[in-house]
This record gives C-alpha cells, sequence and structure tokens, in this order.
C-alpha cells in the first residue's frame, strides 16, 4: 500500500518523475537528486513503511530480494570497484523521507 502523501510513494506511482535505472513488482531504484557520491541511488521497495522495525514477514522478504538485487544494479551503474549501502532509520539518523530506502553510494573512492 502507499501512501498518498509519500514524495517515494509519488515516485512509484510516477506522478513525480524520477531516473529509473532498475524496477520490478516489488522495487524502484532510480538516481538521487542530491546525490552524495559519482553514484547514488535509492532503492525504495513499493510498500510503504518507514522503519526496518515496522517491517512485517512480507515486507522483510522483499528487503532480502532487494539485498540480492542490488549488487548487479550496483556493478550495471558505474560501482564495479565496490559500493556502500546505507540506511537511516528515524529522524536522529538523517532518514528526511519516511519511506525505507536504502541509498547505494559509489563509483568512486568513498571516505569515512
Amino acid at each position: 500500500m502507499l501512501n498518498e502523501n509519500c514524495i517515494f510513494c509519488k515516485i512509484i506511482k510516477g506522478e513525480i518523475p524520477s531516473k529509473k535505472v532498475f524496477e520490478n513488482d516489488e522495487m524502484l531504484v532510480f538516481a538521487d537528486i542530491e546525490p552524495k557520491a559519482k553514484v547514488h541511488l535509492l532503492a525504495v521497495p513499493k510498500t510503504h513503511f518507514k522503519l526496518l522495525s515496522e517491517a512485517g514477514e512480507k515486507e522483510r522478504a522483499t528487503i532480502a530480494r532487494m539485498l540480492a538485487a542490488l549488487p548487479e544494479i550496483a556493478e550495471k551503474n558505474g560501482c564495479k570497484n565496490g559500493y556502500r549501502l546505507v540506511v537511516n532509520q528515524g529522524d536522529d539518523a538523517g532518514q528526511t523521507v519516511p519511506h525505507l530506502h536504502i541509498h547505494v553510494l559509489g563509483g568512486e573512492v568513498l571516505g569515512w
């Protein structure tokens, strides 16, 4: 189920344009509009929930399949020498969009 007020849900529905790099029935991967690395992708499940702790059995299975698919997606998008996955959880961690998403960062040597 999608949330009508969520920017990522609007991107999933096609109401807001994005530079899509991958899509299937469970997830969408698109370029971040404010990249923090040469390659900065966002992988979002097509079900709306904010935190890993809110994921039920179905959502956890989706997250597992997302993580399994991300190595190939990252490599095809310029991260042949490695990449970083980041999941910010909650306000204190800097989560700015209340829809679970995985940042894929790479395409260059990343500092700490």
